[in-house]
């Protein structure tokens, strides 16, 4: 793994590992122990990867599996809106580097990206006090199966990477999109690129809250990442948290 050019002049720090529990827990342990941020913390695999909710994330090797470490990038308020600033940085690596993949990768409400309505890509965003880590998962090479959302893989997609060279383009992107927000100063210009990349917007949308489920017309997100769901009654609600069950179209 190597960082690009423009993370290496920014100050950005990498460590990386053959094998590990999860990148973000030793993101965050070494943010506790006083390692500077921005610090990327990579692995070819994981033993204890984990996705939204504690759900266990597949860590085969020959997929991507890398943290970004930061200690007070922003106020607390405003650090949940890094999942779509990391979706954004991970789409522009994905479909920078093959002309015309961008009409195939589309991100979905909150944290994951797809490629032909399937999921290949995720983010989760912890923190812990003044520190915080965003952790993305890109499946290059294997993909789950039983999955509640369908999912894929890259390779599969007909797209061929490694996670080596998806890695680089990534720490790049994901400069430039951390420096787009402004430490949340500017999620206006984010929400419009996300929006604009945005799977099943205006599309009858089905989401899993907790253990009931909501069906409406997905219309968007509001100024704080919130989805906006109309209800068939004419109803609207900002979703906070929740699971897109709907393939996006």
């Amino acid at each position: 793994m190597q960082l690009d050019s423009a993370a290496e002049a920014a100050g950005v720090g990498l460590i990386t590992y053959d094998t590990i529990g999860s990148t973000n827990a030793e993101g965050l342990r070494l943010a506790r122990e006083g390692n500077r941020s921005p610090l990327w913390i990579a692995a070819k695999r994981q033993t204890s990867g984990r996705g939204r909710r504690g759900r266990t994330w597949v860590s085969e090797p020959g997929n991507l599996y890398a943290s970004l470490m930061l200690s007070d990038p922003a106020p607390p308020d405003r650090c949940p809106e890094l999942s779509f600033v990391a979706a954004l940085a991970v789409h522009d690596a994905v479909t920078g580097r093959i002309p015309g993949l961008s009409r195939r990768v589309l991100l979905k409400w909150p944290n994951d990206l797809l490629i032909d309505r399937n999921k290949f890509a995720g983010i989760l965003v912890e923190a812990e006090g003044a520190n915080l880590v965003i952790g993305i998962g890109v499946n290059c090479m294997h993909h789950p199966t039983g999955t509640d959302y369908p999912a894929t893989d890259l390779a599969t997609a007909g797209v061929r990477t490694t996670p080596e060279s998806l890695f680089s383009p990534l720490t790049a992107a994901m400069i430039a999109r951390l420096a787009q927000w402004r430490r949340g100063e500017d999620f206006s210009s984010v929400r419009a690129d996300w929006l604009a990349r945005a799977g099943g917007l205006g599309k009858s949308t089905r989401v899993k809250i907790a253990d009931r489920e909501m069906t409406g017309l997905f219309e968007g997100i509001d100024d704080s990442g919130r989805m906006v769901l109309r209800a068939a009654d004419g109803t609207v609600q900002a979703l906070a948290a929740g699971d897109v069950m709907t393939a996006a179209r």
